[in-house]
């Protein structure tokens, strides 16, 4: 089968793998869509924590969705026909020889664990998310529920206070994300940082209550000018010591930094000379996947209520041959939304 391959040197290439074999408890599952991700971006630039050189060459995609095609013998909770979420290549073979799995869902075909067919705590942690997902949902913008559960399994992680103002770093299909739903979550004030007008635009599209450009506005100055005391709950949704950095300056007492981009480095110098005297900083760099799963059922309601639209988050649609101009376009910053490889 045809899979997307990150090199040893970061090079991201098409090559052919060996296709997955299921074991009686997994079903085979044929991908429909993937969607890119920051952190597909960041294991690209090889500097994801816990992905070193040995684990390169790699199979990349974590964001998958696809028809489940055979099933093993003890499997029950799927079957052919079935329509599943979070399919991944966990140990993919490169004729024989292992390689290494960035998760792997940008693959021709992928794997799901039956979670009920396995003794009691022996399944993968994926099980818990790999969910059947009901007809309605368009193959292409189904890789965009993996994003949602994330990120509102990151805000109930987080225990933001909805009485308490949230300022938003980034404007990214991530942060867009938590826009949405903390608004829905029933925050009442959210406020985005950008760096355009254009930008601003869109994040109050997702129901941002204000944003701050910061190429135009101060961001010290505008956030001290709304919230003299500071506010307590400032969310980097991009991965950047800067963002820190400031973050600290604009809390009020006891406020918190909440890291949800990953890094580009994995150590920095943190400044409090001008932050509170109380203060935490919180990183959530890798959702458990049971705490994804039990987001599962609220973002199914929003959707069938109408008050979250997958499409909304989506930049474009493109084809796996056009996988790597996909990549070239995401990694030059030249998509503003979610880009979903279709495998149709």
């Amino acid at each position: 089968m045809k899979s997307l391959v990150v090199n040893q040197d970061g090079k991201l290439e098409v090559q052919e793998v060996d296709m997955p074999e299921i074991t009686e408890h997994q079903a085979l599952v044929k991908m429909l869509s993937c969607g890119i991700c920051g952190t597909d971006a960041t294991i690209v630039q090889r500097t994801f924590k816990g992905f070193g050189t040995e684990n390169y060459s790699l199979v990349l995609g974590h964001e998958g969705f696809g028809e489940v095609v055979e099933v093993g013998s003890a499997v029950t909770r799927y079957k052919k026909g079935d329509r599943v979420i979070l399919p991944f290549v966990p140990a993919p073979r490169q004729n024989g020889q292992q390689i290494g799995s960035g998760w792997g869902a940008f693959s021709e075909y992928g794997i799901v664990d039956d979670l009920d067919s396995y003794p009691a705590d022996a399944a993968p942690e994926t099980a818990l998310a790999q969910q059947v997902l009901p007809e309605s949902i368009d193959p292409q913008e189904a890789p965009v529920i993996v994003t949602l559960r994330e990120v509102l399994s990151t805000i109930r992680y987080f225990n933001i206070d909805p009485d308490e103002t949230v300022l938003v770093y980034g404007s990214g299909p991530v942060a867009m994300a938590f826009v949405k739903l903390l608004r829905l979550s029933g925050v009442s004030d959210v406020v985005s940082v950008v760096r355009s007008a254009e930008k601003a635009a869109l994040m109050q599209g997702f129901g941002a209550t204000r944003c701050i450009n910061s190429r135009e506005e101060d961001i010290g100055i505008a956030v001290k000018g709304l919230y003299p005391d500071g506010v307590k709950y400032v969310l980097d949704a991009v991965g950047s010591k800067e963002i820190l950095n400031e973050a600290l300056t604009l809390l009020k007492d006891r406020g918190e930094v909440l890291c949800y981009g990953v890094p580009k480095a994995n150590a920095m110098e943190l400044d409090w000379s001008s932050a509170p005297y109380n203060w935490k900083l919180n990183f959530q760099q890798m959702p458990y996947k049971e705490e994804e799963a039990q987001c599962h059922d609220q973002i199914m309601e929003w959707l069938g209520q109408g008050t979250l639209s997958l499409s909304e988050f989506i930049s474009e649609i493109v084809d796996f041959e056009e996988v790597l101009e996909a990549f070239g376009r995401y990694l030059d910053g030249q998509t503003s939304k979610k880009v979903v490889v279709n495998f149709n």
